[in-house]
């Protein structure tokens, strides 16, 4: 197995034991790592307490940016599609992953699993209805004053 996705499980199976969700990651660039996360949701009720985010998020506040072009990230489970999103927002270059959000499904942790498969429906189908509210003329557009700062 390769050494840093020999540190993910690692990572995963410590957080087990400490109480918390089989899931780790290491963001990696030029073969160095440069931070690491496991899910702390037991720790911090935080829903986005994710090992990938919190892997994200420290990197890009060690590197002071958000661009993670040219990283790699090697986790224990399949991420989940907001640590994926997150992941495309990044630029992450590539992700490994040992267990499948059917393997985490089989485990208990059915959430992923069952996300990716409501994605996959048109918008009015989905389980969070998704209700559009256009703005009204009195309101300043936050996207016309990004679009004229640009």
């Amino acid at each position: 197995m390769d050494k840093f996705m020999k540190r993910a499980v690692e990572l995963a199976v410590e957080n087990v034991r400490e109480g918390g969700q089989p899931f780790g990651a290491v963001l990696v660039k030029e073969d160095a790592i440069l931070s690491e996360g496991v899910n702390e949701l037991h720790k911090a009720f935080d829903i986005s307490g994710h090992a990938e985010l919190l892997a994200i998020r420290r990197a890009q506040e060690q590197l002071q940016t958000n661009d993670l072009s040219g990283c790699v990230v090697y986790a224990s489970g399949e991420p989940c599609a907001m640590c994926l999103t997150a992941m495309y927002f990044a630029g992450i270059n590539k992700v490994y992953y040992c267990a499948s959000v059917e393997d985490a499904a089989e485990a208990g942790l059915g959430k992923s699993k069952a996300i990716y498969e409501d994605l996959k429906k048109e918008k009015p189908e989905r389980a969070l209805p998704m209700v559009q509210m256009p703005l009204t003329e009195v309101q300043i557009n936050p996207m016309k004053l990004w679009k004229e700062k640009l």
